[in-house]
């Protein structure tokens, strides 16, 4: 990722809890969290960029 944009995330607290927790269990920072599991969730969109309907 050469360019970066920094964003404010409001998150329940219970969900940042939960991301913070996974974050530590995978040793990563929480922000590298947040971006793998969206980068995670990108990689599984339709290639139209339409979210796939649940």
């Amino acid at each position: 990722m050469t360019d970066e944009v920094r964003i404010t995330l409001r998150l329940p607290a219970d969900l940042h809890a939960w991301l913070a927790a996974q974050a530590e269990s995978a040793r990563r920072s929480l922000n590298s969290e947040i971006v793998y599991r969206l980068d995670g969730e990108r990689s599984t969109t339709a290639p139209d960029g339409e979210s796939p309907r649940r």
